[in-house]
């Protein structure tokens, strides 16, 4: 296979893109959100062969949101184990990120980890496990990404809970069911964190390469998960990456990802590379408007994605 000028095809698609109208909108219902400009648009891609391809505001740090979630699942998949699904499951959901409706339903149990209510009992399944879970998740990431720096934002997570209303609702009602087993303010105040760290482009891509590796990190040439973990979480992220976009996801992009209220997304192709897109502005469904059209740009113009 010829080698693919993956930097000249993310300036190109990244130029034709930033001369078009960006018809999404930046979330504000998390006040510190809401101040980021409006205009910022970075992509970095990193291969296994330990390449870096980048362009626009790769550098600059965004809240992660919702993207964080893949790694606290990961954590706790690698802690637990297959008894990990006894209290979370691992199909779409089909609602929106933050929907109580499923629920009711369900007595109590997420359909998977990266909605709201599935990376709640996730922060609380690693309250059970490590007497200081957000110490062990922090230094977690950080051994993922190369990157001792990485820190949660409380300036973000004070945000967050200030207008956290819903998600309240949502840890008393799983604890109603018996599926939170520490005490539901001090869960939620773990997730808040969690949802509060800040990562550039390069510093997201550089973290979820591991994932496109079979578990294995490049640098530290160590495994962070086993490949058969690996598997499973990428399998997690096709079908539930993007909430009730994630089939729209699969079909336009075809790579297992993640996306954040905060405008990130970062894909995986697996045994190839990892890829960060970040545009602020949000679709109707909470995703990045621009960073979901790179991505279905460019796996059709490299003809690179698992299908």
């Amino acid at each position: 296979m010829a080698q693919v000028k993956y930097q000249e095809i993310i300036e190109e698609i990244f130029n034709e893109l930033k001369a078009k109208p960006n018809k999404g909108k930046v979330a504000t219902y998390i006040p510190e959100l809401g101040i980021v400009s409006a205009e910022k648009f970075g992509v970095y891609l990193r291969t296994v062969e330990g390449e870096s391809f980048f362009y626009g505001d790769s550098n600059v740090p965004f809240s992660i949101q919702s993207i964080a979630k893949v790694l606290s699942l990961a954590l706790a998949y690698k802690t637990d184990g297959a008894k990990l699904w006894k209290r979370v499951g691992v199909e779409p959901s089909g609602n929106p990120f933050n929907s109580l409706i499923q629920l009711e339903y369900d007595c109590g149990k997420p359909r998977n980890a990266l909605i709201n209510a599935g990376a709640i009992v996730i922060c609380d399944v690693l309250m059970s496990q490590y007497e200081d879970a957000p110490a062990v998740l922090l230094d977690f990431i950080r051994t993922a990404s190369g990157n001792s720096s990485i820190e949660y934002d409380m300036r973000i997570a004070q945000s967050e809970k200030s207008q956290g209303f819903r998600n309240m609702a949502l840890v008393n009602f799983i604890k109603s069911f018996g599926n939170i087993k520490n005490d539901s303010e001090k869960v939620l105040d773990f997730y808040f964190n969690l949802c509060s760290i800040k990562m550039s482009c390069k510093e997201l891509a550089e973290t979820f390469v591991f994932l496109a590796n079979n578990g294995r990190n490049l640098e530290l040439n160590r495994d962070i998960l086993t490949s058969s973990e690996t598997k499973r979480l990428n399998a997690i992220m096709l079908t539930c990456g993007f909430y009730d976009e994630a089939g729209d996801f699969t079909y336009k992009v075809g790579l297992p990802g993640k996306s954040g209220v905060g405008g990130g997304i970062v894909a995986v192709y697996p045994n190839n590379y990892s890829i960060a897109v970040w545009s602020p502005k949000l679709n109707k469904k909470g995703n990045s408007y621009l960073g979901m059209k790179f991505l279905e740009r460019f796996t059709s113009e490299t003809g690179l994605s698992i299908f």
